[in-house]
């Protein structure tokens, strides 16, 4: 068994659940697209949401495409002056026979200009 973790971000329009619920969906998608996962691949995921979004938890929108056996977690960021509003981070951790270097961490919408070096 290897375990990798792969991290993602995105911005939410608005904090609204249905804002939440597709943009984190979308990060979702993206995430197991690009990195050819299925849901058996995945160990867990912990999602963060910045102060700013508390209309509904982003683990969700994971139960809403199937991470139905997948232990998720919701926490909040901190809230540090000057950051990014409305943003959701995701941190899974996969068992998958690759190297490293294949992963491909996912950082979309406004929340590109956290990782420019590896947003996609």
């Amino acid at each position: 068994m290897t375990v990798h973790a792969i991290r993602g971000a995105t911005q939410a329009e608005a904090n609204s659940r249905e804002a939440i619920l597709e943009a984190t969906t979308e990060l979702v998608a993206e995430v197991m697209a690009r990195n050819a996962l299925t849901t058996d691949d995945v160990i867990s995921v912990v999602f963060t949401a910045t102060p700013d979004l508390d209309a509904e938890f982003p683990a969700v929108a994971a139960r809403k495409v199937g991470f139905d056996e997948v232990p998720l977690l919701c926490a909040g960021e901190l809230g540090v002056p000057g950051a990014l509003p409305r943003i959701v981070r995701l941190m899974a951790h996969v068992d998958i026979d690759r190297p490293r270097s294949t992963i491909r961490h996912v950082y979309l919408r406004g929340a590109t200009a956290l990782r420019l070096d590896i947003a996609q």
